[in-house]
Formats: C-alpha cells, structure tokens, sequence
C-alpha cells in the first residue's frame, strides 16, 4: 500500500515538472505549446536529440535547471516504478508461501471446494464457529474475494489429486464440494474418496436425480440449497413461531439464546450420571432437549432419569457463554483447545 502512494506520487512529481517544463520554455522563448512540450521531454529524458529551436541566455539557463531538477527526479522515478513491480511481486510469492505454511499447518480441518455464493456463506459460517478450513478455488477472479475474506485458499483444480493433497486432505477431518456443477462434484467427490477412504464428504447437489449418483460416488450426505430454501420458506410460512426460534437458535451474532450439539467425554466428571444429578439445569441454565446415542438413537425431551454415557451427543439451548462452560464441563479436551 506504502509503495502504491509512492509510485503515484512520484508520477504525479513528473507530471508536474514536465508542465512547468512546458510553461516555462512558452513564457521565456515564446514557443508554440507541441515545441515546448517536445524540449521538455527530450530534455528531461536525456535522449540528446536536436534542439527544436535556438534558445538564448534565459533560455539556457532554464535549460541548465531543467536538467538537474527533471533528470535526476526522472531517473528516481524509473527506479519507483521498478521497485514497485519488484517489491509487488515479492508481496505475491511471500503472500503465498504464508498461506501455504498456515495451510501445511492444519489438521482436522474442512477443506471446502468452490468460493461461490454456497461456499462463501458455508465458510463464513464456519468460521464464526472457530472450525479451520481451507478453500479450494479455481475462479482466478474470486482470489481478491477470498483475500479480502482472510480466508486461507488454494488456487487450483478441485478436482486435482495434487491439489486435494495441498489442501490436507489427508489431515483433514472433512471435505464439502461446493461446485458450480453437479458434474463436478461427482468427480471430485470420487477423486477425494480414492484419496481419503475415511474422510467425510458432504456435497452440493443442484439437482434431486444427482443425488443419488454423488452418494454412489462416495458422499456422505448430499444437500440441496434449492430444496433446502423451498422447504424453509414453506416451514416460514407454516410454523412461523418455529422457525423464529430456530432462526434465534442458529444466529451466531445473537448472544441471548444459541442451539449447540456437545458430545460427552470418557474423561467427563458427568460421564455415567443421571441428568438430575448433573446440575446443568442449576448451574449452567441451559435446556437439554435432545440426546443422541452412539447407536444413532435420538432420545427427545429426555427425562431426568437418563444416564449420561460416554460417546452421547448432548443437544442444548441456551447462552453462548453457559454452553461453552458445559463443553467444558461434558468434553474437556475440546473445549480447552
């Protein structure tokens, strides 16, 4: 940004000297403003062409200063421009070696391929979630976007073993392939199950039958943004009341009332406790409302009696602070990372 304001004003400095170059040689040698202007130049620049005109003793002394003042700030700004190009193309590769690093550094994070309109909002969410990802995005023209996003990324063919590799699928906890085709997301999917055999894999699906062809490819679960948006405009339209609290629920910028999924620890002071023995509702006001078991079972609205077992997804809703002191609380290791 420094080098930028310098480069312009040191143009702006040139563009000054030659005007006044210009001005001077019509006011003291009365010269046409295209002979004026041609003296300058040649002058300046030093290209020891012929003079346009004879110029007598004012003349040449304004020669004389021209020379010294014009040159040597004309050769300052050849050497601005030079700089600037080297110093911008150092910034890129630098730039790049940073994000690299960052990236080589990840682990168990989400690598999410496509910066479109769903993976923009996919990865601005998870962020605010405190989830590392990494995006995957071969638009040239969405780089300044994701620069601006702060988003680490990787200029590259999703779909391109090398550069799944890059991204850290093989350190990653899961990969969301969000496409602007169905097409290509069954082939990355595919691509991505032949590298990571155990990796979770969600994908964009544009239409209902790809659906069944991006499963087949290797994906956990397929969702659908269209379906998904008919189905909550209709839920808007026919339980309004619900959908408020869910909006309330899932809002992160909301601090009064959030929805969270803790799952608990082996190492939980909680583990092997019944709900009315655990406190949560005492100490940390919080609702629990569901409670999913290792089998995949949903207990809903569970009674007092339910034993906390090691491997539970407890569901709760209340503060974002109370929730985080019970993910310390039920799952000590993540929730001191």
């Amino acid at each position: 940004m420094v080098g930028t304001r310098h480069l312009i004003v040191s143009l702006l400095i040139s563009i000054l000297i030659i005007a006044l170059g210009t001005i001077g040689y019509m006011t003291i040698e009365g010269w046409p403003f295209i002979d004026a202007l041609y003296m300058t130049v040649i002058t300046i620049s030093t290209v020891g062409f012929k003079e346009v005109n004879q110029v007598d003793g004012a003349g040449r002394i304004f020669t004389i200063f021209l020379v010294f003042s014009g040159v040597g700030f004309t050769l300052y700004v050849a050497a601005a421009i030079v700089q600037f190009m080297v110093e911008g193309r150092i910034r890129i590769i630098m730039g790049r070696r940073r994000l690299d690093k960052k990236i080589e550094r990840l682990k168990n994070h989400y690598i999410v391929c496509g910066y479109g309109r769903i993976g923009r909002v996919l990865c601005r969410h998870l962020s605010r979630a405190n989830i590392d990802i990494a995006v995957v995005e071969n638009d040239p023209e969405l780089i300044r976007v994701m620069d601006e996003d702060g988003v680490l990324y990787i200029h590259g063919d999703a779909a391109d073993e090398n550069t799944l590799i890059k991204a850290g699928i093989k350190r990653a906890k899961g990969l969301i392939a969000a496409l602007g085709t169905d097409t290509d997301n069954v082939f990355l999917v595919l691509t991505a199950r032949q590298l990571a055999p155990e990796l979770l894999i969600m994908a964009r699906s544009s239409l209902e039958a790809a659906k069944i062809k991006l499963r087949a490819a290797g994906a956990d679960f397929v969702e659908s943004p269209y379906v998904m948006g008919a189905v909550s405009m209709a839920h808007r339209i026919i339980r309004p009341t619900v959908t408020s609290f869910l909006d309330l629920a899932f809002a992160y910028k909301r601090r009064d009332i959030q929805m969270e999924e803790i799952p608990v620890s082996v190492s939980s002071e909680m583990a092997n406790l019944q709900l009315k023995d655990s406190g949560i509702r005492q100490k940390y006001n919080l609702i629990i409302i569901a409670i999913m078991k290792p089998d995949g079972n949903m207990l809903f609205n569970p009674s007092f009696e339910t034993v906390l077992t090691p491997n539970d997804t407890v569901i709760a809703v209340g503060q974002a602070d109370n929730l985080k002191k019970l993910e310390w609380v039920l799952n000590p290791k993540e929730g001191g990372q």
